[in-house]
């Protein structure tokens, strides 16, 4: 998938900063709203939009797309920007419209699949239990239609999280539910920056995710966000 901007195509570079900027401008215009979460994850989002995520702006609708959860709804400019810039229904004017009451861009994105947005989030941990819901899903119709000539179904479920959401029972169960059986087509990112809402999480949130994660059975991968 190609990033454009006033149909000029855009390097990585360019992207994420046309990614961050987009989100900030919003929020200011808005006058409130999360900047945090999209400056923070805009590489990811670019690398994973550019280089893997399987869609179709075009066709939104289409069964065997990837799918993507932004499961830290409050950072939903991150998703409103990229669905402007890959060619969904989102335009520039949407975007000025963020967090205004009945616009395509309302503060926590809300389930509408013609603009792109897979699934309603905002209640932290809401969006990870969606992703493994999604993630059983693809597995169970692979299992169902798929042959060794033809694999009809064969799509990953991508989602972004963040602290807050890993503090959630709900993410607990759903992702031990994840690792027991064995999803290996669910894909997360967790923008692990120590901060939630109410400031640094050190006071409340100390458990070690990582080996929390390897405890229920996923692979974990370390990376630097900004490299």
């Amino acid at each position: 998938m190609i990033l454009f901007i006033w149909g000029k195509k855009l390097n990585p570079s360019e992207s994420t900063n046309a990614l961050r900027f987009l989100s900030i401008d919003a929020v200011q215009k808005a006058n409130s709203g999360h900047p945090g979460m999209p400056m923070g994850m805009a590489e990811i989002a670019v690398a994973l939009w550019k280089g893997h995520l399987k869609h179709n702006p075009l066709n939104p609708k289409w069964f065997n797309r990837d799918r993507f959860v932004l499961s830290n709804g409050h950072g939903s400019m991150l998703l409103y920007s990229l669905l402007h810039l890959t060619g969904y229904s989102i335009s520039i004017e949407d975007i000025k419209d963020f967090r205004t009451l009945k616009s395509k861009t309302p503060g926590h994105p809300e389930y509408d699949i013609e603009n792109g947005v897979e699934t309603t989030t905002g209640p932290l941990g809401q969006g990870i239990a969606n992703a493994v819901g999604m993630a059983i899903a693809e597995k169970s119709l692979a299992a169902q239609f798929n042959t060794k000539e033809l694999s009809p179904i064969d799509h990953y479920t991508y989602a972004f999280v963040g602290d807050g959401c890993l503090m959630e029972g709900v993410s607990h169960e759903a992702c031990s539910f994840a690792g027991t059986h064995k999803l290996g087509k669910l894909i997360c990112f967790y923008d692990q920056n120590g901060i939630s809402i109410d400031g640094e999480i050190d006071n409340w949130f100390t458990d070690n995710t990582v080996q929390r994660f390897e405890s229920y059975g996923w692979q974990t991968i370390e990376v630097d966000g900004h490299n």
